[in-house]
C-alpha cells in the first residue's frame, strides 16, 4: 500500500512533554509543556529547588530526542529548554 502518515505537532508536543516529565527533578507546565515547530521542539520546565539546572536541562534534551525517536521516528534538529520556574 502506498502512502505515507503525518503525526500532528500537537501530539509530537504531548510527546516531548511527557518525555520531559520523567526526567527526575522536572515538572513540565500543563498549558505549554512543549512545542514543535518543523524539526525544532521547545520545552518548558518548572525543575526542584536545589536540582542543578545545566545537568538536568541537558537529561531532557536526551530523553526528548530518544523518546521522538523512538515513539515517532522523529529526530529533532534542536530541543530548547526553557526553565520558568523553581519549585520548592
Amino acid at each position: 500500500m502506498e502512502g505515507h502518515s503525518v503525526i500532528s505537532p500537537d501530539v509530537l508536543a504531548r510527546y516531548a512533554a511527557d518525555a520531559a516529565a520523567e526526567v527526575p527533578g522536572v515538572h513540565t507546565k500543563q498549558r505549554r509543556g512543549a512545542r514543535v515547530a518543523g524539526s525544532e521542539v521547545e520545552v518548558h520546565l518548572v525543575v526542584d529547588y536545589g536540582a542543578e539546572i545545566p545537568q538536568v536541562a541537558a537529561e531532557v534534551q536526551r530523553h526528548v530526542v530518544d523518546y521522538l525517536q523512538r515513539m515517532a521516528d522523529l529526530t529533532p534538529t534542536a530541543v530548547n529548554v526553557v526553565v520558568d520556574d523553581v519549585q520548592r
